[in-house]
C-alpha cells in the first residue's frame, strides 16, 4: 500500500465515524514541499452536503486524526479557505527507502499477471514500403504495454501479422517491374495505386544486377514481388531492432488459407445461419449477431474482405489458449473490428478477452509546420529515418509521453534539442545527475547504516521518498489502463522534484558526515526508480551526460 493510500484509508475511516460522505475524497501530493505531504480539498467540496463551513469540518477532521495518535502521522493541519495538511512520520517513509535499495532492479515489479498469458499484436504493417512513423506510434505503444504487463507477471507474446498476398501486393511487384523495365531503357506508367518510393528503385536494381534483361517483359514474374517482400520486410526487422523491438511470432494470413481456417469459418457460420449468398456476394448475417449492417465477407469477385481473414485469425488466437488477447489498432483501422468481435462471439468465444488499444494519428512538425506524408507518394518521414535522425530513446519516449487517444504531435525540432526543454534528456539527465554524485561519494554505498535515514528531516525530501514509494502502484496502474503515458508523467514529476532538491540542497556535505550518507541513500533510491521506470519505458539511463 502506498503513503497516499493509507492516508486515503485513515481519512476514509474518520468519515465513516463522523458520518459525512465518502464519494469525494481527493488527496495529493502538493506542489509545494512546505505544504506537507499529502493535502486534501475534502472539507471545501463536501462542505455544502455537510452543511458546515469548510473550515469547521477541516478542523474537525484534523482533531479526529489527531485523536488516533497513528505513528503514521507527525502532524495533520487545517489550511484556509478549506484545506487539510499532513506530513508523514519521517522514521515510516525511511524505512520505504529501504525497501527500494533491497529491490533494486525489481523494484515495482508484481506478481498480478502470474500464470497468465497475453498475445499482443501490433505494428502488422504488410510489406509494401518502409514503416511510416504512424507504424512507429504502433509498434512502441504496443511494445512498452508489453513491458508493463511483464513487470505486472503477466506472459507476453509479442506478434506481428501480415499478408504477402492480395492487390496491395501485387501493384507492389508491378511497380518494381516499371522501375526494372525503366532500366532497360523503356518508359512505363507506374500503375494506378502503386508505389513511387525510392525503396522500389533500389528493388529494381537488386533485380537487374542479378538478372539483366532476362525478365524484360515477363510482367507475370513473381521474383518482382518475392524480392519487394524480402526486401521491405528485412528493412522493417531491421527498423524495429533499432528501437529494441523483437517480436516472439509471425502470423501470415495466407496461413489460414493454406491450412483450411478460412473455408472452416464460413461452414461454422453457416451452420448458425449467419451466412447466406446475396448478387453474386457471401454476406455475414452481422445483425443476428448484434450489429447493425450485415457485412460481405465475399466479394462477387471471390476475393475475400478484410472480416473473413479476421475473424479466421482471431479464432486461431483463441484456440491458442491464450487468457487475453491485445490488439493495437490505428484510428483509420477499426471500421471492420467491432464487426469480427461480433462473428467471434456467434463462433461460441468469449470476446470480452480481447482488448483494443487505439492510437490517433501523428502530425511531425518541422519549423513549426507540419511535414505532409503520403505513403505511395513517397513525400513520407520513414521510422527508419526518424530514428537515425532524432535517436532510439527521443523516438520511444516521444511516442508514449502522450495518451493514445490524443493526436500526437511529433516536433522534430525539440526532439533534436539537447536541453532540459527536451523532456528526454531531462529525465536522463536526472539519472545521471544521481550516478554523478554517487561516484563522487567517498563512501561505500552498500554499508550505509540505515540509522542515517532520520536525517533526511526536509519537507521536499519526504515528497521525494512518497513519489518514489508510489511507483509500484504507477506499474499497476499502467496495467490496468494500459496507457504508458502514467508512468512517463509520473517520471517526469519525479524528475522535476529531484532537480529542484538538487538545486536547493547540498547533498555532499564534508562537514556532516551522517547527513551525507542519508542524502546519498536517498538519491540512490532515486536513481533505481528512474533507471527502473525508464527500462519499462525501453529507453536508456545514461550514467553520464
Amino acid at each position: 500500500m502506498t503513503m497516499e493510500n493509507r492516508f486515503h484509508d485513515i481519512l476514509l475511516s474518520i468519515l465513516n465515524e463522523l458520518d459525512y460522505p465518502t464519494d469525494r475524497i481527493i488527496v495529493q501530493i502538493p506542489k509545494n514541499p512546505d505544504h506537507g505531504d499529502f493535502t486534501t480539498n475534502y472539507p471545501m467540496i463536501n462542505a455544502k452536503q455537510i452543511g458546515k463551513t469548510p473550515m469547521e469540518i477541516a478542523s474537525t477532521i484534523a482533531d479526529k486524526v489527531t485523536s488516533l495518535s497513528d505513528e503514521f502521522i507527525d502532524s495533520i493541519e487545517p489550511i484556509a479557505p478549506g484545506f487539510i495538511n499532513v506530513k508523514i512520520n519521517k522514521g515510516i517513509l525511511s524505512s520505504g527507502l529501504e525497501q527500494i535499495v533491497a529491490s533494486d532492479g525489481d523494484y515495482g515489479k508484481n506478481e498480478i499477471g502470474k500464470n497468465k498469458s497475453v498475445l499482443v499484436e501490433f505494428v502488422s504493417a504488410n510489406p509494401t514500403g518502409p514503416l511510416t512513423v504512424g507504424h512507429g506510434r504502433n509498434a512502441i505503444l504496443g511494445d512498452t504495454v508489453c513491458n508493463i504487463l511483464e513487470w505486472n507477471g503477466f506472459n507476453i507474446n509479442r506478434e506481428y501479422y501480415f499478408n504477402n498476398a492480395g492487390r496491395q501486393m501485387r501493384v507492389l511487384g508491378e511497380s518494381v517491374y516499371v522501375r526494372y523495365m525503366e532500366l532497360l531503357g523503356e518508359k512505363m506508367e507506374i500503375p494506378e495505386g502503386g508505389y513511387e518510393g525510392l525503396y522500389i528503385k533500389d528493388i529494381a536494381e537488386m533485380i537487374f544486377n542479378k538478372h539483366s534483361s532476362e525478365l524484360k517483359g515477363d510482367t507475370e514474374n513473381p521474383i518482382f514481388k518475392k524480392t519487394a517482400e524480402e526486401y521491405i520486410f528485412s528493412d522493417i526487422e531491421k527498423t524495429l531492432d533499432k528501437i529494441g523491438l523483437k517480436f516472439d511470432s509471425f502470423f501470415n494470413e495466407n496461413t489460414l488459407y493454406d491450412n483450411k481456417d478460412i473455408d472452416s469459418v464460413i461452414s461454422e457460420l453457416k451452420e448458425k445461419d449467419l451466412i447466406y449468398e446475396k448478387d453474386g456476394a457471401t454476406w455475414f448475417r452481422a445483425t443476428k449477431a448484434g450489429r447493425d449492417v450485415d457485412r460481405v465477407i465475399i466479394k462477387s469477385t471471390g476475393e475475400p474482405t478484410y472480416r473473413l481473414p479476421d475473424i479466421a485469425y482471431h479464432r486461431d488466437k483463441f484456440n491458442r489458449n491464450f487468457d487475453m488477447m491485445l490488439h493495437v489498432f490505428g484510428d483509420d483501422d477499426m471500421d471492420a473490428y467491432p464487426d469480427v468481435l461480433a462473428a467471434i462471439d456467434a463462433l461460441g468465444y468469449e470476446s470480452d478477452k480481447v482488448k483494443v488499444l487505439i492510437h490517433q494519428f501523428v502530425t511531425v512538425l518541422k519549423d513549426g509546420e507540419p511535414v505532409k506524408m503520403s505513403t505511395r507518394k513517397a513525400n513520407f518521414i520513414s521510422l527508419d529515418s526518424l530514428i537515425d535522425e532524432v535517436g532510439p530513446d527521443v523516438t520511444r519516449f516521444f511516442f508514449i509521453m502522450r495518451s493514445m487517444n490524443t493526436h500526437l504531435n511529433f516536433d522534430l525540432d525539440l526532439a533534436k534539442e539537447h536541453s532540459d526543454a527536451n523532456p528526454v534528456f531531462y529525465l536522463q539527465y536526472a539519472h545521471a545527475r544521481c550516478c554523478n554524485m554517487i561516484r563522487r561519494y567517498e563512501g561505500e554505498l552498500d554499508s550505509l547504516e540505515l540509522s542515517v535515514l532520520k536525517y533526511l528531516e526536509n519537507d521536499i525530501e519526504s515528497q521525494l521518498i512518497s513519489k518514489l514509494l508510489k511507483f509500484p502502484e504507477v506499474i499497476k496502474k499502467c496495467s490496468d489502463t494500459l496507457e504508458p503515458q502514467n508512468l512517463s508523467n509520473y517520471l517526469a514529476e519525479l524528475s522535476s522534484t529531484f532537480h529542484s532538491y538538487y538545486a536547493r540542497e547540498r547533498v555532499i556535505d564534508p562537514e556532516n558526515k551522517d547527513l551525507t550518507d542519508a542524502r546519498i541513500y536517498l538519491v540512490n533510491a532515486i536513481r533505481i526508480v528512474i533507471r527502473n521506470g525508464l527500462n519499462v519505458l525501453g529507453v536508456s539511463a545514461p550514467e553520464r551526460m
